[in-house]
């Protein structure tokens, strides 16, 4: 079944909520359709072994829980069972409540804790108060769910489909991030493509998700391993938020004999339920541009109590997005290369490329990403690719295991024209990725050559230091009224009372109003002088006041100084420079600042914390910029004769509505 089909079906499924209309709210019908979905299709998943099952039910009564435990097992196939002899299709239409929730607690216990999560016994008695459930009941059997229509992949697409549906109904956005299939398809092509050694038989492998969402990574990764070698052992871990997306993640597992249990729910940033364990992939499409603010204590402590002995060493990122944090999350589950190594397939928004100058949290995260050689590529993607955001997207891919000939490089590889026109779309999905745009991304990752598509860089091409480029303050200073004015609009001069502010503006109308200073010290003795001949005795901060009030920059005048003699910064003129990795310093403000501006000169109190060198080391990758190509303008000829055209059609018009 494609996509399209996919489509349809959660279309017919979610008509459930014509049924449901007027006696249920909007934001609730979700809570009834998920679940009833789940359970068909967890029906359709048990029917051929059903039979089998309620003999081995029958046969094993009297036995130790244990043993009966394995016994249904092995009858059932998949990792759980249902030990009654009821479906949705012939519950009857007099005892539905009660053969309903007798039905559910006849799963096995793995299987029933899952419809906890959406609270489905409270909304059984509310289906049954409004005389709904039967018909309900009835719409589901009709439902052909079963593997053999629908694979995993297929059903969490329309799983997801429906959370969509039910986000946009209830005006939320539980739905805001689940990863379309084509990317989930993409995403694990590019992390597990060329790992044929590594995923050989007997081999164990570990795949984790951070943001799990339904499970599509994990369903996706454990599909393709399969492909590649069906006797490689493959564990699937996640952790999840959403209670509603946990729970079909759960389910999903638990049909393809995953121990659910590996399936944590939470939040993964303040309270990650899989500490201290190291997976072999990871792979995540976690929320960009979504505030921590919630988390913000818990993250902001691990960071400084535990440093780079927990996730978040490297730095923290703005609090209005967090995408940055699940990034230094999964490194930190990274096993150590010297046993094997991991590597990481996620998704992010353009933020993360550029966002924060030097010293910043978002820089300090990209530096040391790049500085020990994790970043093996980034991809990017067409907008247009995501349910509820239209917005440019990047797959990156980390590792620290990375062959020979890409150690020390990154790669960039631009698919943003790699897409096709959705025939109908889905919220703001309205492109996706096909079969043969994905074998054209994976072959130019894969080749590793340097083609308009793709760049090839070393990893110091992304970093800078930035320079602090000082120059002199100049001042002239005048008494003139207009001047003597502004001294009231000195923060230090609101203080005072009026007798004292009266008593300044008449020191400084002691001085010629006409006689312009071009130097800082001349005219200080003068303005003490007639300070004291008023009587006042000014303070520190009173006379920086006057001085302020009663100059304005001039580059003729004389350079202020300190009192070693040193020139006096103007912080107005001061400026930054960028300069390259590698590059020194001094020799590129003597070619680029000095020949500009001679009496300029670099703060060198402004020291990098790591290494101790003159300028904040930043890195930024400006992935745009790489691919961007310059589209000559119009030859003016061509305008003036539009422009002429558009002119002459206007006073046609102008013609005929005067006529």
């Amino acid at each position: 079944m494609n996509t399209e089909n996919h489509s349809q079906l959660a279309a017919f499924i979610w008509s459930v909520a014509d049924l449901l209309r007027g006696d249920f709210k909007r934001s609730q019908y979700g809570r009834v359709i998920l679940p009833f979905t789940l359970l068909r299709r967890l029906e359709c998943v048990l029917e051929p072994t059903r039979d089998e099952v309620l003999r081995v039910a029958r046969a094993s009564e009297g036995k130790p829980e244990g043993v009966r435990e394995k016994m249904l097992l092995k009858a059932a196939g998949p990792e759980f069972y249902n030990t009654s002899p009821l479906t949705l299709g012939t519950l009857s239409d007099t005892q539905t409540r009660q053969d309903l929730s007798s039905y559910v607690q006849s799963f096995s216990p793995q299987a029933r804790e899952i419809f906890d999560h959406f609270h489905f016994e409270d909304f059984l008695d509310q289906l049954d108060a409004n005389n709904l459930l039967y018909m309900v009941v009835q719409r589901f059997a009709s439902m052909h769910l079963g593997p053999d229509k629908i694979s995993n992949f297929g059903m969490g697409s329309i799983f997801e489909e429906l959370i969509r549906k039910f986000a946009e109904s209830a005006n939320d956005t539980a739905g805001e991030h689940f990863t379309p299939r084509d990317i989930v398809h993409l995403v694990t092509s590019l992390v597990l493509t060329g790992e044929d050694d590594r995923l050989k038989p007997g081999s164990i492998v570990t795949v984790y998700d951070p943001a799990a969402g339904t499970g599509g990574f994990l369903s996706e990764s454990d599909q393709y391993i399969k492909s590649i070698c069906s006797d490689v052992d493959v564990s699937l871990l996640g952790q999840e938020l959403n209670p509603e997306s946990h729970a079909i993640c759960k389910a999903d597992m638990l049909i393809k004999g995953q121990g659910i249990t590996n399936i944590k729910l939470g939040n993964t940033l303040s309270d990650d339920q899989l500490a201290g364990e190291h997976f072999d992939y990871m792979l995540a499409n976690p929320p960009f541009g979504v505030e921590w603010k919630k988390v913000q204590k818990d993250v902001t402590d691990e960071h400084k109590h535990k440093g780079f002995d927990g996730r978040f060493g490297p730095g923290l990122p703005r609090v209005s997005d967090g995408s940055l944090l699940f990034l230094l999350h999964l490194v930190s589950k990274m096993r150590d290369s010297q046993k094997g190594g991991s590597r990481i397939g996620i998704i992010l928004n353009g933020s993360p490329l550029f966002t924060g100058g030097a010293g910043s949290g978002e820089s300090e995260i990209r530096r040391y990403l790049l500085q020990n050689d994790l970043v093996e590529a980034i991809v990017g993607l067409p907008t247009d690719m995501f349910y509820n955001t239209g917005i440019a997207t990047y797959v990156w891919i980390l590792s620290n295991r990375k062959p020979a000939e890409r150690r020390g490089k990154v790669q960039l590889i631009n698919a943003t024209d790699r897409y096709s026109k959705m025939r109908k779309s889905l919220g703001s999905k309205r492109q996706y990725v096909t079969e043969d745009d994905l074998a054209a991304i994976v072959r130019a990752y894969g080749a590793f050559e340097e083609t308009e598509e793709s760049k090839i860089f070393p990893v110091d091409a992304f970093g800078y230091r930035r320079i602090t480029v000082e120059r002199p303050l100049q001042l002239n200073f005048q008494a003139s009224p207009e001047r003597i004015e502004r001294i009231d609009d000195e923060k230090p001069m609101q203080k005072l009372d009026e007798g004292d502010r009266e008593a300044l503006h008449a020191a400084c109308a002691r001085l010629d109003p006409d006689k312009r200073y071009l130097s800082r010290k001349s005219f200080t003795k003068d303005l003490k002088a007639a300070l004291k001949a008023e009587g006042v005795d000014a303070r520190a901060p009173i006379l920086k006041a006057l001085l302020n009030a009663l100059s304005e920059r001039d580059l003729e005048a004389e350079i202020c100084t300190d009192k070693k003699g040193n020139p006096e910064p103007d912080t107005s003129l001061r400026d930054f420079e960028n300069v390259p990795l590698g590059e020194s310093v001094h020799e590129y403000f003597e070619r680029e600042v000095r020949p500009h501006v001679p009496e300029a000169w670099i703060d060198e109190s402004k020291c990098d914390a790591l290494d101790g060198e003159v300028g904040i080391v930043g890195f930024e990758i400006p992935f745009n910029r790489h691919f961007y190509k310059f589209t000559p303008p119009r030859p003016l000829e061509e305008i003036d004769a539009d422009l002429k055209a558009c002119t002459d059609r206007i006073k046609q018009m102008i013609e005929e509505i005067s006529a």
